[in-house]
């Protein structure tokens, strides 16, 4: 007896659409073994970010973050946030505590 998985919920981050071409790759070749969310952040954004709370959601609805971030202070604070709720995040080329983050 066959089960049929529940896809897997990925919620990216990205600035002015930092993260489509590889958002189209997961689509492409992913098929249905995943679920895509966007949170997108395309207004400009200033040098120090002391407060990341009016640019992240409240709460964290996924499996598992890909963070397509620009703005380093956004990147720790979503890697921060991540981490309390138990969500991994991958954040490749960068250097953040709690995050996976592999070579680009």
């Amino acid at each position: 007896m066959e089960t049929k998985k529940k896809p897997q919920m990925i919620l990216v981050f990205q600035q002015n659409g930092s993260g489509e071409a590889k958002i189209a790759g997961i689509r492409r070749y992913g098929g249905n073994l995943f679920r895509i969310r966007t949170h997108d952040i395309d207004s400009p954004l200033p040098d120090i970010i002391d407060d990341a709370t009016p640019y992240l959601p409240a709460r964290l609805e996924a499996d598992l973050i890909l963070d397509f971030l620009k703005h380093p202070d956004l990147s720790t604070d979503l890697a921060r946030l991540a981490h309390a709720e138990g969500v991994p995040v991958v954040a490749s080329g960068k250097k953040i505590p709690h995050a996976l983050t592999p070579p680009t």
